[in-house]
């Protein structure tokens, strides 16, 4: 493809109490989901917590990786992943995460449907998703199907077994530095 670009997925683990009880049950190494249209992340979306210290506060946010929750987690480790698109499935997507900038305060985290995705049952609620649900959405919409499932199956797991994602980083996320390129 001439007109390539790069999109990049973040999986992180904090080791906050929420992301210890997921694990449990999902024995996956990471279990937050996060996309990014820049290889230094300074523009990266997810759903999640809106503020550090307040689980239960979640919705559509935009993430910093050196602010915020993962500031609060300096020992957050991660894996960077990179995907190959054209710039018309780029714009697509941007056009789509627009939707969810323009009007984020009309969507909450979809708790239940982390719940759902452990009995392989789709929870879904209008303006309600969590973050690989999010991130899976986002691709979906643009014409990108990585699996065959629906957005609100997928998990942070299944974008890491992604054969179409290549590997850009993994370690502690405070030491992410983007001109590092492939590891």
């Amino acid at each position: 493809m001439a007109d390539e670009q790069s999109v990049f997925i973040l999986l992180t683990n904090t080791g906050t109490l929420f992301t210890r009880v997921i694990q449990t049950y999902t024995k996956a190494p990471y279990n937050h989901a996060s996309i990014s249209f820049d290889r230094s992340l300074s523009e990266l979306y997810s759903f999640g917590r809106k503020q550090p210290n307040n689980p239960l506060n979640g919705g559509f946010v935009r993430e910093d990786i050196q602010t915020g929750t993962y500031s609060k987690y300096p020992n957050t480790t991660c894996v960077i992943y990179e995907l190959r698109v054209s710039s018309r499935e780029v714009e697509k997507m941007k056009r789509v995460l627009h939707i969810f900038v323009r009007s984020q305060q009309k969507f909450l985290y979809n708790l239940l449907g982390v719940i759902g995705v452990a009995i392989k049952e789709p929870v879904e609620f209008s303006n309600s998703y969590f973050c690989s649900q999010f991130v899976a959405e986002i691709l979906q919409r643009s014409g990108i199907r990585l699996w065959n499932k629906l957005p609100a199956l997928v998990t942070p797991d299944d974008l890491r077994k992604s054969e179409q994602l290549h590997l850009v980083y993994e370690g502690k996320l405070s030491e992410y530095q983007p001109e590092m390129g492939n590891v």
